[in-house]
């Protein structure tokens, strides 16, 4: 009798890794707070995804009428795709609970605090964003941060010389 599979686990179900990632989000903000949020699709949409060919450096995302939405996120038009493409940065409703969207859109409507997206995703045949709650970053703070990154490489440089002797 052949073994049983039921106890793995599908890897159709797993996360396929990051299709698209905002790094400019994570040099321009200091991002305090991470949120997983759904998207409503079209099929071409989904399909144009999957494929690879989406961005989302220009995108941000917005409450409006007691929903939140992401704009200025391009997804490139389906190749296949017919009459019934999608327009590439149509605004796109965002998934997320009626408490998560109000707490969402009183946070950011404080002063310099604004939702953008970091990663696109697919998890369990969903596309799924990591939006994270953002404050924006001055030149000299992104200097900053930059020379601290530059230390914590110079320092684990010099530990690994010292470890091989």
């Amino acid at each position: 009798m052949a073994k049983s599979n039921r106890n793995k686990p599908d890897k159709s179900r797993t996360s396929t890794g990051a299709i698209a990632i905002n790094r400019r989000a994570l040099r321009d903000y200091e991002i305090l707070e991470t949120i997983e949020a759904g998207l409503v699709l079209t099929g071409t949409e989904i399909k144009s995804i999957r494929a690879g060919r989406a961005n989302i450096q220009r995108a941000f995302a917005r409450s409006s009428g007691g929903e939140m939405w992401l704009y200025e996120a391009h997804i490139a038009q389906y190749m296949e795709g017919s009459i019934y493409n999608h327009a590439p940065t149509r605004p796109r409703k965002l998934l997320l609970k009626r408490n998560q969207i109000i707490e969402l859109s009183d946070v950011t409507a404080q002063k310099g605090l604004t939702l953008v997206p970091l990663r696109l995703y697919i998890k369990s045949h969903y596309a799924k964003i990591q939006l994270g709650l953002a404050k924006g970053r001055r030149q000299y703070d992104k200097r900053k941060v930059i020379i601290d990154r530059e230390k914590e490489r110079e320092a684990g440089r010099a530990m690994r010389r010292i470890a091989r002797g």
